[in-house]
């Protein structure tokens, strides 16, 4: 066995919004990896639109540095824990990781979450204390509270006996004292060399890659992504592929790319420590094990924990189908989600007793929605339903999924948030006030309380709430009901376009979606009624023409703008008989059932059982 001193592979995990992907580009630019990095802007490992939209990292990234002589692989990963199935791979890929936390929150849920992963695999970590540099910035009790998390998480004596590194990624500087101001990332480079062991590895042992990534290529075809933990492989050579079902193929290794920089780099031969991309095997999946033909010795592939929500996705049967899609049909569908499996591992698709409709499990809303949002860019049109929890079967009991969740929100809130989630069943489990001012809350709720808590909380504190969750644990079932406020909605009974004349009418009646010269159909939910009831109206009916004036005198409408629907909200507003209809240009909201007399018969039935 043999130290590989020249190479470093960690991993940077940090709650979202705490400066990640800023400090990666730091780390880019000071090390000049590329001629052009200046013009490349922030943000550079952001390369999908949603992630620079939303200013979150989705899929995990490899870049690296080279510092000193020595070549630093680092994976920036993604910092929600909806994401969470990229992190469990990522993390069996390096030695080592960097917990960035923000010198005003300090360690949020989803630090919690991807930290609690990192210590169970042994790793040791180098905390980044970031925006030090801001002036309601609390250090000392951001790092106590970081090192009562380690205790928490039940870090050993080697991995609580952590450095740290205080830093302003934004200015790119980086210090080991606070009194000692640096204008350069450097001591931070330096630490990871210092305290981040180099890939210890056996040259001479039996080739073996497990598979933890994948890469589509046009030339070069399905590429796996993973790191050499044994042995050495050049291009040409032969290698067989073990997937994780057991069988077996053996082919010629076609190409090998190693990562400088941003860039993917072709090389002849790899050894041992190395994050690779490696082409040959068409059909590689994520798990799989590419080892020696002649010696082949597997690896275990990665525990990923199972998904919490689920939803139904269809096919679009709304009047409104096939004006705005390219792929509309339940094939079209179907594929997108099976190809999507093969990278998303945290995903899970089942069939159900209907032809045109799936079952799709994933880690939470945020997860399923950003899958619903990259399928209507790419052309897609379809239906889905509320979300709903999975229950697990546990020593007979039955158990639902719990998250910890935090709420900052300021002190004149307070009333309303404790209520709210009062009525959800949430447990306080702390309390602490901010410099500012405003109350840190701590609970844990069951996942079923989290579900349209979002929407809730935005109506009571105004929007000045911001709400963080993480996956806990599973418990046995709360019994009983949540005591929510009711929620009805305005739905439309007749077809048309909707104009101001008659949603200055519906607007008495609640808050709009829509506004006017908006197409609209039967059974299409146009409005939120507060009074806990459905109510239809008409969205489209215009003002008559008399004999004594004409039909558009004398108008004077004033309406008020309608709630803009992002397509989280709508998820998170939808009832069990609703849906939400997603295309490439709209989102609309509808009941399951379009006729209103029908409706009205099926809701009279439900009653009668």
């Amino acid at each position: 066995m043999i130290k590989q001193e020249n190479l470093r592979n960690i991993a940077i995990i940090a709650h979202v919004d705490h400066g990640k992907t800023t400090l990666v580009d730091a780390l880019l630019k000071q090390t000049r990896m590329h001629r052009n990095i200046e013009e490349m802007g922030e943000c550079i490992m952001d390369s999908m639109d949603l992630e620079r939209e939303r200013g979150i990292t989705i899929r995990a990234k490899n870049v690296s540095v080279n510092y000193k002589g020595v070549k630093i692989n680092i994976v920036d990963t993604p910092g929600h824990a909806d994401f969470g199935g990229e992190v469990e791979r990522i993390l069996r890929m390096v030695d080592g990781v960097l917990i960035l936390v923000d010198a005003k929150d300090g360690p949020m849920p989803q630090t919690r979450f991807v930290l609690r992963k990192a210590l169970e695999l042994g790793l040791k970590a180098i905390v980044v204390v970031n925006k030090v540099d801001l002036p309601d910035a609390q250090v000392d009790d951001v790092v106590n509270r970081t090192f009562d998390l380690f205790v928490e998480l039940n870090a050993t004596d080697r991995q609580l006996d952590f450095p740290i590194v205080y830093a302003s990624a934004m200015r790119g500087t980086a210090t080991l004292d606070m009194h000692h101001i640096s204008d350069n990332i450097f001591p931070l480079l330096d630490t990871i060399l210092k305290k981040i062991e180099p890939p210890t590895v056996d040259p001479d042992a039996p080739l073996q890659i497990l598979i933890l990534a994948l890469l589509a290529d046009f030339y070069k075809g399905k590429m796996g992504i993973g790191k050499i933990t044994g042995g050495s492989m050049k291009v040409g050579g032969n290698a067989a592929l073990i997937r994780k079902d057991g069988s077996k193929e053996v082919s010629k290794v076609t190409a090998i790319l190693t990562y400088e920089g941003l860039e993917r780099v072709e090389r002849e031969s790899a050894v041992a420590g190395e994050i690779v991309a490696v082409a040959g095997f068409d059909d590689v999946s994520i798990g799989d094990t590419i080892t020696d033909p002649v010696n082949p010795t597997p690896l275990t592939p990665p525990d990923i924990d199972e998904p919490t929500v689920q939803m139904t996705f269809g096919v679009n049967t709304s009047p409104f189908a096939g004006r705005e899609g390219k792929f509309v049909t339940s094939r079209n569908i179907r594929d997108r989600l099976m190809k999507e499996t093969e990278t998303n591992v945290s995903l899970r698709v089942s069939e159900t007793s209907a032809s045109d409709a799936f079952l799709v499990s994933g880690r939470g809303e945020l997860h399923l929605a950003i899958l619903i949002e990259q399928m209507r860019r790419e052309g897609f049109e379809l239906q889905v339903s509320q979300p709903e929890v999975i229950y697990h079967e546990k020593d007979g009991v039955k158990c639902e999924p719990f998250e910890f969740l935090t709420v900052e929100v300021p002190a004149e809130y307070q009333g309303s948030v404790i209520e709210e989630l009062g009525r959800r069943k949430g447990k306080l489990k702390h309390v602490s006030q901010s410099a500012t001012g405003s109350l840190h809350l701590e609970y844990q709720i069951s996942t079923r309380g989290i579900i349209g808590l979002k929407g809730a909380m935005m109506t009571k504190t105004r929007g000045m709430a911001v709400i963080n969750h993480v996956f806990d644990e599973y418990k046995p079932v709360e019994s009983g009901a949540f005591n929510v406020e009711p929620r009805g909605s305005l739905v439309a009974i007749e077809p048309g376009v909707s104009t101001a004349y008659a949603l200055e009418n519906a607007q008495q009646r609640g808050e709009m979606f829509i506004g006017p010269n908006v197409d609209v159909y039967e059974g299409m939910i146009v409005g939120e009624n507060p009074r806990g009831e459905d109510m239809p109206l008409s969205p489209v009916k215009t003002k008559k023409l008399t004999n004594m004036r004409s039909s558009t005198s004398d108008i004077a409408v004033v309406l008020t703008p309608p709630r803009e629907l992002t397509l989280e909200l709508a998820i998170e507003y939808i009832g069990s008989d609703e849906l939400v209809e997603v295309t490439p240009k709209s989102i609309r909201l509808r009941k399951r059932i379009l006729n209103t007399l029908a409706r009205k018969r099926a809701d009279r039935d439900k009653d009668k059982e």
